[in-house]
């Protein structure tokens, strides 16, 4: 006997904030993404989210892919995960109900939050470029 597969709501979780695509199909970023300091804005784990966030969503913005496989295919850690995730939603790029997101009409400007300096040896391995450049490049050679 098959079993029934449950029926996803395909109603948005925020009517008023569903993307317009222009006509250029589903997956798109709109100019303004850039030009108006939305990508600047991200961090690199964020970035990533919402970049695969945008080329799954539907024609409402709308992307079902469960925790799980978005850290498989991001190859994120469940913890970097939730912490951009939440960074999304809190910068108002996202929409979040638990079990579907919501890839949001950009907002007026984009959010800015203060980066803390990075001080002592684990935040320099955790988040600068550089240092972590220099971990992969070394951990390579040791192979």
């Amino acid at each position: 006997m098959a079993r029934s597969r449950p029926a996803f709501q395909r109603t948005p979780i925020i009517p008023q904030r569903v993307r317009s695509t222009g006509g250029r199909g589903f997956a798109f970023v709109p100019h303004r993404f850039l030009r108006e300091g939305f990508f600047a804005s991200l961090l690199t784990d964020e970035l990533l989210l919402y970049l695969l966030l945008v080329l799954t969503a539907d024609r409402h913005g709308l992307s079902f892919y469960h925790a799980d496989t978005l850290c498989s295919l991001l190859q994120l850690p469940h913890h970097r995960y939730l912490h951009a995730r939440n960074s999304l939603i809190d910068k108002d790029l996202i929409a979040f109900d638990g079990t579907r997101f919501q890839v949001l009409s950009l907002p007026e400007q984009p959010l800015h939050r203060p980066v803390p300096p990075l001080r002592g040896k684990q935040d320099m391995e955790s988040h600068d470029p550089a240092t972590i450049r220099k971990l992969i490049r070394q951990s390579l050679a040791n192979e």
